[in-house]
């Protein structure tokens, strides 16, 4: 028996000349710059026939067809085939973003700009892992580790978060041990260069020394 298409996984285009369109996936999809492909990318830096999404019984499996410039997942240049996950990101050469759903149903019925509820300038949205200061959106989107940071920042607005939670929150109890104070400095330095480089007005990550970071997250 057939899903309903409200329970049929889903890609969504976030950015690049595809952004807002998506496409279920009840078949195979092929992503590339050919007409013959379902997901047409016209940019010269997308393959022919670029990436495959199969849905299978386990989930749908994400594979790189020898592309040129790249398939990234999450970040990451996809090496080898690999199943999505609810939010994960997919980037095609670099030039064309998706984000994966698991359920068409969780998707939003538009497409809108977050509420904050703090009030504050900065917003994010979870499910695809998007960020806005004001109106403007943070693009390219923030890698996965910067956004996992902002994230816990931003739940725990206003309030110190302690380097060791941050630590967890972006790396996971697993390998958060391993993690050096040097690996977080420059997280937290790229995280902030990204907020500074659309608002140079406002410096939103605050390092209270010997105790953590708080986000300034000030209304407009």
């Amino acid at each position: 028996m057939e899903k309903p298409n409200s329970e049929l996984p889903v890609i969504i285009g976030q950015t690049g000349v595809l952004n807002g369109l998506r496409w279920l996936i009840s078949s195979v999809l092929t992503v590339g710059r050919d007409s013959e492909c379902e997901i047409v990318i016209p940019d010269r830096q997308v393959s022919r026939f670029h990436a495959r999404l199969s849905p299978e019984a386990t989930g749908v499996l994400l594979e790189d067809l020898g592309s040129k410039n790249g398939t990234y997942m999450n970040g990451k240049l996809l090496i080898e085939p690999a199943y999505l996950q609810d939010g994960d990101m997919i980037s095609v050469a670099l030039v064309q973003n998706f984000f994966f759903l698991s359920s068409d149903a969780t998707m939003p019925m538009e497409a809108h700009l977050p509420s904050s509820e703090q009030g504050g300038r900065l917003r994010l949205d979870m499910r695809s892992r998007r960020v806005w200061i004001g109106s403007q959106e943070i693009i390219p989107p923030l890698s996965v580790p910067q956004f996992r940071l902002l994230h816990m920042l931003y739940d725990q607005q206003g309030k110190v978060v302690s380097r060791q939670d941050l630590i967890t929150a972006v790396w996971s109890d697993e390998d958060a041990a391993g993690i050096s104070e040097q690996a977080m400095d420059a997280l937290v330095r790229r995280l902030r260069d990204r907020l500074l480089a659309l608002d140079p007005t406002h410096e939103y990550i605050i390092t209270v020394r010997g105790h953590g970071l708080r986000l300034d997250n000030q209304a407009l």
